[in-house]
């Protein structure tokens, strides 16, 4: 029975079946009804591209793949709109995820750029179609439930536009269910599969129908352990499947069809039932790659070994053992292949690289004797000048060589003068940094200070009748500031700007400002640090401080928060990280213009010479969150 379990969930695991649950090629393929779609396109589209486009659809879901041909077709195409580019994109992804091994990265990428494109044009078919090629390669390839519950998710806001999509939606909830019930080892209701299949019989999709009769079934084996009671749901599914007229588009679901219910009899040692069923997907050839035959012949060969038909079962490991040995030669074949294709490249690149090089010589010695050809004659040119204006006139000579000496004097003044202005110009440089640095400590150390000064005063004109709180206690606040301010103008007056920082460390600078701002009882600023516990370098500590304490005092201006948070935390001694936190209104990040101002613009500039990075995470009404990673390595 374990072995049955393990059996039916690798073969639904690895049937690579997605055609059958796309139910829209975009607005113009119904994918049930293939002939006429192919029509539909012959006639109605006039788009050479859409039209060559749609026909590559048509062919992933008639053959489930392209071929390297068909590629190099579709790489001709070149879209001039996004609906051509996201089908572009679609039809990559279905050509590298079912016509390569291992290249389900590039597939999957060129579905996400698809994606990405569906949304930015707005059309919500091609969202969709995007949409579920991710869910349909989540349900097939990968065990991260997460991945498919995101798509899924995002697939539930599109796909009421359509009655449709809002069953496909239901069908692969049902599938998302069926897979999580089983690792978790639950079970689930079946009254929401039958939900579905009547939905999909009241729109007339057969293939969903079939599909959820499928799934039941699977139900009853993986999840309920009741084989006996799958074997109606895959009877219903098969006949289901049967009213379909493209039988080709099919098969590859009564392919499983036959292998489960083949495989249920075997559990039940009902040898000859199950050896019909196996029987019949050679008879209607529903086997398309090798590894698929050599299973079925193994299956085949174990059957007729429990029914003790010896020679038959013989037979049949003949017959796998034979398709094991082309399987291996083919990939024998296709990695001698590959290797022969790097070596030839190899070859080509090194006989372009050898070809260049002779060119590239021969180029050298035809320039060297071109250059010694113009030297002489440049020579010998000069020598006549030379000789003539000697034999002409010594007077002008003279002449020249007194015009010389002028020429030489003036250059002379010329480079004092220029000497001179690059002194003026790198002392007015020096005055214009000084002057820089003067405003911005006064920006940092004065600003924060009034704006918590500010704070006191609103606070005692607001009590003056409404008495909250001792009045004289915030006066005396109030006075503490105001000398605090003056000792800081006089502070920066002789240049001590490391302040407190000196004296005893940014985390005890950090922790006294947010304590003297918070007793103005206006707003609340809370610190939490880690990791540090020795001093880090002074001017790192000042330049940290100051920033902080400016963002402190933005929060303050602007944010109207009646908290704030400052984390700061140094994590292995090579990156310290800051995020501060407000609960205030929020502003769109978008339009800040840090080229401007000396709020955030300076902070960033700050944080950009520490080699930094510098984020702003903010939602309007929500409050503000800003991040800070320095690498202390570089600034060592």
């Amino acid at each position: 029975m374990k072995y049955l379990f393990f059996f039916i969930f690798y073969i639904n695991l690895h049937s690579q079946d997605f055609k059958q649950e796309i139910l829209e090629s975009f607005e113009l393929i119904n994918s049930f009804k293939i002939k006429s779609s192919e029509n539909y396109i012959n006639t109605n589209i006039t788009s050479f591209n859409l039209k060559e486009l749609l026909k590559f659809q048509v062919l992933i879901i008639k053959k489930g793949k392209l071929s390297k041909k068909e590629l190099n077709h579709l790489k001709l195409i070149k879209p001039v709109n996004l609906k051509e580019s996201v089908l572009l994109h679609l039809n990559l992804g279905d050509y590298y995820l079912h016509s390569y091994i291992n290249k389900d990265t590039i597939a999957i990428t060129n579905y996400d750029i698809a994606l990405r494109k569906s949304i930015i044009s707005g059309n919500y078919t091609l969202i969709c179609q995007s949409l579920q090629k991710l869910i349909n390669y989540n349900i097939d390839f990968n065990k991260n439930n997460e991945s498919l519950k995101k798509y899924l998710l995002e697939y539930k806001k599109y796909s009421n536009k359509n009655e449709i999509q809002k069953l496909l939606y239901s069908y692969y909830s049902l599938i998302y269910k069926n897979k999580k019930a089983f690792q978790n080892n639950t079970s689930n209701n079946d009254s929401e599969y039958f939900k579905v299949i009547n939905q999909a019989k009241k729109l007339g999709c057969d293939i969903i129908e079939a599909n959820t009769y499928y799934q039941l079934g699977l139900k009853k084996i993986l999840i309920d352990k009741i084989p006996k009671n799958a074997i109606k749901y895959y009877n219903k599914s098969y006949d289901t499947y049967k009213k379909n007229n493209n039988f080709q588009y099919i098969k590859s679901r009564i392919h499983n069809y036959f292998l489960s219910i083949g495989a249920i009899y075997f559990s039940e040692k009902k040898y000859k039932k199950s050896i019909f069923y196996f029987n019949e997907i050679k008879r209607f050839k529903l086997i398309g790659k090798k590894t698929h035959k050599s299973l079925l012949y193994e299956w085949l060969r174990k059957l007729n070994d429990s029914i003790g038909n010896y020679e038959k079962a013989y037979k049949n490991l003949l017959i796998k053992k034979r398709i094991d040995d082309e399987i291996n030669q083919k990939k024998s074949n296709i990695r001698i292949a590959e290797i022969e294709e790097k070596y030839q490249n190899e070859k080509n690149e090194k006989e372009l690289v050898e070809q260049k090089q002779k060119n590239l010589v021969s180029e050298t010695k035809r320039k060297q004797n071109q250059n010694l050809f113009y030297g002489a004659l440049l020579v010998l040119l000069s020598g006549a000048i030379i000789a003539y204006l000697n034999l002409k006139n010594s007077r002008k000579k003279r002449l020249l060589a007194e015009q010389q000496k002028e020429l030489e004097k003036q250059k002379n003044l010329t480079l004092i003068k220029e000497q001179e202005i690059t002194t003026i110009n790198a002392m007015i440089d020096g005055q214009e940094k000084e002057r820089i640095r003067i405003a911005e400590d006064l920006h940092d150390n004065i600003g924060s200070v009034l704006a918590t000064l500010k704070l006191h005063f609103e606070n005692l004109k607001l009590n003056r009748e409404k008495k909250h709180f001792n009045q004289e206690k915030l006066y005396n606040k109030t006075e503490k500031l105001i000398d605090e301010t003056y000792y800081k103008v006089r502070s920066i007056a002789h240049a001590k700007n490391a302040g407190v920082i000196a004296n005893q460390g940014l985390l005890v600078a950090i922790k006294m400002m947010a304590e003297k701002i918070s007793s103005a009882n206006k707003i609340k600023i809370h610190v939490v640090d880690y990791g540090l516990d020795n001093r880090l370098e002074n001017n790192i500590e000042i330049t940290v401080f100051r920033i902080i304490q400016e963002l402190i005092t933005n929060i303050i201006k602007h944010a109207e928060a009646s908290e704030a948070t400052i984390n700061i935390s140094l994590f292995d001694t090579t990156t310290l990280n800051i995020i501060i936190e407000d609960n205030g209104k929020g502003f769109n990040s978008k339009n800040v213009k840090f080229n401007e101002g000396m709020g955030l613009g300076s902070i960033k500039k700050r944080v950009t010479h520490l080699k930094g990075t510098f984020q702003i995470d903010s939602t309007l009404n929500k409050g503000t969150s800003i991040l800070i990673n320095i690498p202390l390595f570089y600034n060592t």
